[in-house]
This record gives structure tokens, C-alpha cells and sequence, in this order.
């Protein structure tokens, strides 16, 4: 099932189908936030005359604090609000609700002096029209993984997320029969997702107790990540009321993080292949060998927060080395398919990331590449986990540096998008460094 439109959001209401619209946007940590308003107010006054929102939704931590140190939001400034823009075209049914509908926003300012240019939307529908300018569009696929417990939300909540059941006790990749252990909540949530609008192509059982896999089919790439939050909110609500519990952080133990591979191409506007060359060896284009000379410096965008970094472990999936390679899963960069298919597999991404952010990086790193002709280096054989090429960086605060040394990200994004996302991430950093953690308590509780 497709979108809605306005006219069958109406019908719906005027049948008293639906009685909900929720008005969303996404937050830095790539959450959807906004309101659930009355279906009749969002038809007679929200559609002409707008819907508002504080702007210290964009300068919180993860746990809603208002933090000192961004530019557009704080003490000093008001706290005021800014608009969210409804883009209509996104106007769907909601996952796991039938009575309500979705819209997703971008965000502008009050006094009309444009787009509030740090929201991740808006950072990634620049580097789409950038695309369009040389007349590409930008296609892409996000692989994210989940892993599911028997325990509640509010359980796991009062275990502080330790010893919680998975909802698989042993490794199910592939297994028929390890998803079928819980497949009522994932037919739910593919079933509900295809509702909502997204193309479901399946799901699969991965490699760490009780997780998996729900895969989508690509689709530009805004579309892509709009997806995305709608499903990661969704399948959190679908899971909530079957008594279960879903993470998607990167690393929630010592095994396989969570994951999210993202599968990126360029075509042009009227859909011609740009990256597949059958003439060249590898059957790749000069343009897509220019494209993956892609960068450290972005890594931030990739991997945004203190457990993400948890993931870069020797032969883990997740990789260690800045290397591309033709189908090989040990490289940060695996080229796969043919033809039309061909195509980039962004290895570095954990489940935790913000899509937007990772696909613009993405972006911005290949249009580089090509603008600036540069040459790639052989595709790696071998095992990169065993390689001497560059690493990923092993810490947040490594990345953070990355970026804001980065003269190519402030010249792409701004100096006000890098300052932004450098303090988001200076907030974790000071915020975990504050904390006392368990495995200090174990450590040195009594034999220290």
C-alpha cells in the first residue's frame, strides 16, 4: 500500500477511520519527535497555518537534557521555537496504529531566514541537490539489524538492560527455524511496515541471540531514510505490545553488534546507470572508481555515539581497516552487483546511526571524489582485518577531531553543521567519562 494523500486522509476521518495525525521530525540521535495531534485540527488548521516546535530539540542529549554550547538553542537565546514544515508527500499510515496517520517534517525558522540548516534532513537534501546539479539522482538501501528480548521495555528498564532474555538463546543466522521462534512480532512488523508504505522484502535470523534483520528495498535516498525512522520507531511499538523489547544499539554485548550496512548508487535523473561501465575491468565507471575514494574524516556521521566504536572488532563483520574491496566483507567499503546493480556497501554504520547524516557523508564524500577526479587505489584481496591500511577511528573523541580538522566537511556541510554534531558529540564524551559503570564496579568493587 502506498502513501496517503490529503483527500484520503479526510475520508478517513470523515469515516472515522483515523482520529490521530502525528507531526515528526528527526532529532539528532535519529529519533522521531514532534506531537500527536486531533485528526480534525491537523486537516482544518495544522495544514494552513503550520505546527511548531522548541528548538532545544535539536541541542539535547539523548536523555532530553538541555545542554550549554549550540549555537541555535540555549539559555541565552530563549529557547524559542522553530517550524515544522509538513511535507506531505510522506503522509502515511502509521506502523502498528490503525487510527492514526504520519507525516514527517523538515524544520525552518520563524523569522523566514530559511531552513535550520544543522537538522540531519535538511544536511542530507543538500547533498541531494548537489547530486542534481550534475544530474544524478542518489539511490540507497539501509540493512538495519535488531535484537529482541522476552523481556518488556519497562522490565529491561528496571534490570538497567542486564540479564534480559533473548528471544533466541543460541547463534540463528539464516535459521528458518530460529526465526520462527518469534516470528508473530516480525510478520507484525513486516506486514504493518508494508502498510506504512515501505516496499518489505523479508527477514532473517543474524548471528547474536535473538537478532535479526528486516530488509527494505531501495529507494531515493530521502525516502530511504524517512523509511528508516518510521520503521525503527514502528517495530519499537509493534515490539512493546507483544511484551517484548527490541534494541538497535551497536554493541549491547560481547558478541555481533547490531549493524547498518547501507547500499548507496548514483543514476542519472532519468534513471540511466552512471556507476556500471561493462567496457572497464570490474565493469565499473571512472565516475564510480572517483566516487569511492571515499573518506576517514566523515566518521562521525557514521558511528555518532561512545558504543558505536564498540563494533570495530577484529574479524567481527564490522570492520577495522579504510579499504574497498570487490564482495568482500572484511573492507569498510564492499562493491557488489553488476550492471545496473552495481553499487557501494557502507560497512561502517552500527544500528545506531542517523541515516540522514550517514547517507549525506556518503554523498559528500563520492561527489568529492568525482569532482575532484581521484584516483582509487587497487581493490583489497585478502583479509583487511590483517591489513596495515588506515584504521577506523577507535573512539568517539578520535572521530570528533576527524571532523572538525576536516577543511573538506566544513567546505561541504558548514562550519555551523560541523561545530553542531562536534558538540553533540563532546556531550557523550563528557557524559560517559561522568559515568561509573559496571564493569568498573565488578572490576574493582573488592579486589581493588
Amino acid at each position: 500500500m502506498s502513501g496517503l494523500t490529503v483527500d484520503e486522509l479526510r475520508a478517513a476521518v470523515d469515516a472515522d477511520t483515523i482520529d490521530t495525525v502525528i507531526v515528526a521530525f528527526t532529532d539528532m540521535q535519529g529519533r522521531l519527535q514532534g506531537k500527536r495531534l486531533h485528526a480534525r485540527y491537523f486537516l482544518d488548521y495544522a495544514l494552513a497555518e503550520g505546527v511548531e516546535g522548541c528548538n532545544y530539540l535539536l541541542a539535547v542529549d539523548v536523555d532530553m537534557n538541555t545542554v550549554d554550547g549550540y549555537e541555535i538553542s540555549s539559555w541565552k537565546t530563549g529557547y524559542g521555537d522553530f517550524q515544522l514544515e509538513l511535507d506531505l508527500s510522506t503522509l502515511r499510515h502509521t506502523p502498528g496504529d490503525h487510527r492514526s496517520a504520519t507525516v514527517q517534517c523538515d524544520l525552518a525558522w520563524l523569522d523566514g531566514n530559511g531552513p535550520v540548516r544543522q537538522s540531519p534532513r535538511t544536511v542530507l537534501s543538500g547533498q541531494v541537490d548537489r547530486a542534481a546539479g550534475q544530474g544524478w539522482a542518489a539511490l540507497a538501501g539501509t540493512e538495519l539489524e535488531l535484537m529482541v528480548f522476552d523481556d518488556s521495555y519497562e522490565n529491561a528498564w528496571d534490570k538497567r538492560y542486564l540479564g534480559l532474555t533473548p528471544a533466541n538463546r543460541y547463534n540463528i543466522d539464516y535459521s528458518i527455524l530460529g526465526g520462527a521462534r518469534v516470528e508473530p512480532l516480525l510478520r507484525e512488523i513486516r506486514v504493518e511496515m508494508d502498510r506504512a508504505g515501505l516496499t518489505v522484502e523479508g527477514a532473517k535470523g543474524e548471528c547474536n541471540y535473538g537478532q535479526h534483520e528486516v530488509g527494505f528495498r531501495y529507494d531515493e535516498v530521502i525516502r530511504t531514510c524517512d523509511n528508516h525512522v518510521i520503521y525503527k520507531e514502528g517495530a519499537k511499538e509493534i515490539a512493546a505490545r507483544h511484551g517484548k523489547s527490541l534494541t538497535f544499539m551497536a554493541k549491547y554485548d560481547e558478541r555481533e553488534g547490531n549493524s547498518c550496512h547501507i547500499h548507496l548508487s548514483l543514476r542519472g535523473t532519468d534513471g540511466t546507470p552512471v556507476f556500471a561501465d561493462d567496457s572497464r575491468d570490474g565493469g565499473r565507471s571512472a565516475l564510480f572508481d572517483h566516487f569511492l575514494a571515499a573518506l576517514r574524516e566523515f566518521s562521525l556521521f557514521y558511528a555518532p555515539n561512545i558504543n558505536s566504536y564498540k563494533r570495530f572488532a577484529g574479524n567481527s563483520f564490522a570492520p577495522t581497516a579504510v579499504a574497498w574491496g570487490t564482495d568482500n566483507r572484511t573492507c569498510a567499503l564492499r562493491v557488489v552487483g553488476h550492471g545496473a546493480g552495481l553499487r557501494v556497501e557502507n560497512r561502517l554504520p552500527g544500528g545506531d546511526v542517523n541515516p540522514y547524516l550517514a547517507v549525506a557523508a556518503m554523498l559528500a564524500g563520492g561527489l568529492h571524489g568525482i569532482e575532484q577526479e581521484l584516483a582509487l587505489e587497487p581493490a583489497f584481496v585478502g583479509n583487511a582485518y590483517e591489513s596495515d591500511k588506515p584504521k577506523v577511528p577507535a573512539t568517539l573523541a578520535e572521530a570528533r577531531q576527524l571532523l572538525l580538522d576536516s577543511r573538506l566537511a566544513r567546505d561541504t556541510f558548514g562550519d555551523d553543521v560541523v561545530e553542531h554534531y562536534a558538540r553533540n558529540a563532546e556531550v557523550e564524551i563528557e557524559a560517559f567519562g561522568a559515568a561509573v559503570t559496571d564493569w568498573e564496579r565488578v572490576r574493582g568493587f573488592e579486589r581493588l
